[in-house]
């Protein structure tokens, strides 16, 4: 066997995640992966936005691999941690690594590896780093405020944003799954396609009315819908897919083709591929970053080309 790699590793673990389990299981899933990882840094998230903040610290005090452990929330939130306020760096060279402890676990779908705590032991132990590309969006809070956020995963503005609203208000009384599906079903049922501006790269504006429109570095969003399906994390590209005229029954009726990849031929689809992508619209339109809901349009989304590094 291979020897282990000498790294200083710092997990970031979000103890509320998978209904507060990750917090309870914390120390016998600690004792496993030191057993192939060796000694190792843990922080311990409390509050929305800690994760950033700590995996900054984390890679400021040194940190080669920072590993988030929850949903894709988590990882988003210790992506951001990876770059400095003005935008850059904090560490370069440093590698993400991931623990899924969330509900819907899109983000490593789309490397179909597996997601144990044993193999992701032994990958933090002899795997290799690899270049990965990140997104940064350019956005509004919903007082009007200007924000920036990075993304490991998907962004998307549409139905995608209401679902969210809707998730997370349900998410306070009922567990993750459930408020998820029935957070999904009432956007569904009261959403309709809302008129928007966008254009790719330095290309002509588009308006399109849209159910949803989701700018790609991986493959999966929305509990394992399959939006891009040919979505490669290090070439450098958004895959885009547009949405128009998807209602509930559209949803229900094509099912099968969203979570296989397919409706990419179906009528209702169009795909494109870009480094930016920007995007207007008259009436207030939610995005969607990595699973939250951080903010509206107007909006720029461009590609970072392999910004850090990933253990996968």
């Amino acid at each position: 066997m291979m020897p282990r790699m000498s790294r200083r590793v710092v997990f970031i673990v979000n103890p509320q995640s998978r209904g507060g389990a990750t917090g309870r299981d914390w120390p016998a899933l600690g004792a496993a992966l030191r057993a192939h990882v060796g000694d190792f840094g843990t922080y311990y998230t409390r509050r929305p936005m800690e994760a950033t903040e700590l995996a900054r610290h984390a890679l400021e005090r040194g940190a080669d691999v920072v590993v988030a452990v929850g949903g894709d929330g988590t990882t988003n939130e210790v992506v951001n941690g990876f770059f400095d306020e003005a935008g850059e760096l904090v560490r370069p060279g440093a590698a993400l690594a991931v623990l899924p402890r969330g509900t819907g676990g899109d983000f490593l779908k789309t490397f179909e590896i597996d997601t144990s705590v044993e193999a992701t032991a032994a990958r933090l132990a002899w795997g290799e780093p690899r270049p990965f590309d990140v997104g940064r969006v350019h956005f509004h809070d919903l007082e009007g405020k200007p924000l920036v956020r990075h993304f490991a995963n998907v962004a998307s503005f549409g139905i995608s944003g209401v679902i969210d609203g809707y998730v997370n208000q349900m998410r306070k009384s009922m567990g993750g799954k459930l408020s998820f599906m029935l957070g999904s079903l009432k956007g569904l049922y009261r959403y309709r396609d809302q008129l928007c501006r966008f254009r790719l790269d330095v290309g002509p504006w588009e308006e399109a009315s849209l159910t949803c429109l989701a700018i790609a570095n991986g493959r999966y969003f929305g509990g394992g819908m399959k939006v891009a399906p040919l979505a490669q994390v290090d070439d450098g590209h958004f895959d885009i897919t547009l949405w128009q005229g998807y209602g509930l029954w559209d949803f229900i009726r094509k099912g099968k083709s969203l979570y296989d990849g397919s409706h990419v031929a179906l009528e209702g689809t169009r795909t494109y591929k870009a480094k930016r992508v920007e995007a207007v619209c008259e009436e207030e339109c939610l995005i969607d970053v990595d699973g939250e809901a951080p903010g509206r349009l107007p909006a720029t989304f461009e590609i970072l080309p392999s910004a850090i590094h990933l253990i996968v």
